[in-house]
């Protein structure tokens, strides 16, 4: 009779989901966000390889292209995002990219292809100021007890793309061109522009008299985290981690050209099977965070990582590497909700935003510094000696969190004595 009634409530609670207009609004924004992201990330990536001969450096520069703004704007777009308007924001921040990329294909057709990084760029710098305000629209306009299936929906979106994204960057610039593809891009995003004049008109934000400046309460933050035990340790989890990821992700299609010999496409099926397991791990995570403390999710998330990266860097056989992708990817959302509970759980309400605002950045700081110097290190070292070094940062990840696991054991134990 229980798991009935859960069942029946899950069946209303998705229907009441797609009725709300701002919902389904956004849902249908992101896919034609990710349509646009995922066709850019590829064809850019494949150009750029094909331009430069397959040059490691430049190809680092994508990624620096596309994560710096995070590291560098993601805290200040938050903080716009509660002042400006959100409907607004988001609208003239995809529209912004669009004709961004327009200039870009323009540039590409009469000038110089080195441009091609600027609709990278352009477009992670506006994503920073529109995603929050896409948060701050489900806050406003969605109830309570609908947030959190809308934001697994969300999730889904991406996890989806995860599989398809890849598949369909790639068929599209093999089939066409790059101006085709950036053509592409810039039309999703225009799409997405569209899409959002259909949310509710902004309401009039209450003006208040702030008291602090935006540097005070930056410092307010740190200072904050830096005097809470749990949140130290986890920036260190998250530097760690940053600078692992960073010194490997641009390194993930030699991978597949130097370690195994197969042709640069062959990237996507190491992408796809990173998504399924994340949708696939997404559920497992479900039944486990009920019975496992967040501290247990994360050092086993980061261990099977670590493991992960170990063997991809060594293997010389494809089956290998995707099963190690595949681990990964599966044990992705045990170090996602695992960290967002342990966040949650140790910071005062006041606080979760500049939190998030600072610990994000530590992670996207970490991870640009050593995307930038990548290229460099891949002339000088090998494959193995670069996912080598990235294995010993995620152990030194697990070190700065077993403190935090010490003191879970210590409280269940309390419990029960």
């Amino acid at each position: 009779m229980f798991e009935k009634t859960g069942d029946s409530t899950s069946k209303v609670s998705m229907g009441t989901l797609f009725r709300n207009q701002v919902i389904r609004t956004i849902l249908l924004s992101a896919v034609f966000l990710q349509i646009g992201i995922w066709v850019r990330n590829y064809a850019i990536l494949l150009y750029v390889m094909e331009r430069t001969n397959e040059n490691p450096v430049a190809v680092s520069l994508i990624s620096v292209a596309e994560f710096a703004p995070i590291f560098l704007f993601s805290f200040i777009g938050g903080t716009f995002a509660d002042r400006w308007r959100p409907k607004r924001t988001m609208v003239w921040c995809d529209l912004l990219s669009s004709v961004s990329i327009f200039v870009v294909l323009l540039t590409l057709v009469f000038g110089s292809w080195k441009a091609i990084f600027f609709a990278t760029l352009v477009s992670s710098v506006l994503s920073q100021f529109s995603q929050p305000s896409g948060m701050k629209l489900f806050k406003l306009h969605v109830s309570e007890r609908l947030i959190q299936l809308g934001m697994s929906m969300y999730q889904t979106i991406f996890a989806v793309f995860m599989i398809l994204g890849p598949i369909i960057g790639t068929f599209i610039y093999q089939h066409y061109d790059i101006n085709v593809a950036i053509g592409i891009v810039g039309i999703a995003f225009l799409m997405s522009a569209t899409v959002l004049l259909l949310l509710p008109s902004d309401q009039d934000v209450e003006k208040r008299a702030e008291r602090t400046t935006i540097w005070q309460e930056m410092k307010a933050g740190f200072r904050y985290v830096l005097d809470n035990r749990t949140l130290t340790l986890l920036g260190g989890c998250f530097t760690a981690a940053g600078l692992a990821l960073g010194l490997t992700q641009p390194l993930a299609v030699f991978l597949i050209t130097e370690r195994l010999g197969l042709p640069k496409e062959q990237l996507k099926w190491l992408m796809a099977a990173n998504g399924i397991a994340m949708i696939l791990g997404g559920g497992l995570t479900m039944g486990l965070a009920k019975k496992a403390a967040p501290q247990k999710l994360l050092v086993f998330g980061m261990t099977i990582c670590t493991c992960g990266f170990l063997v991809m860097g060594l293997s010389t056989h494809f089956w290998l590497t995707l099963t190690a992708e595949f681990f990964c990817g599966l044990v992705m959302p045990c170090i996602h909700i695992g960290i967002n509970t342990m966040i949650l759980q140790n910071t005062e309400a006041a606080f979760v935003g500049r939190v998030n605002g600072i610990l994000n950045p530590l992670f996207t700081g970490a991870m640009v510094l050593t995307m930038s110097i990548t290229g460099w290190l891949k002339e000088a070292f090998s494959i193995v000696a670069m996912f080598g070094v990235a294995t010993v940062l995620f152990i030194g990840g697990i070190i700065f969190i077993l403190p935090l696991l010490k003191q879970s054991s210590t409280q269940e134990m309390s419990e029960i004595t």
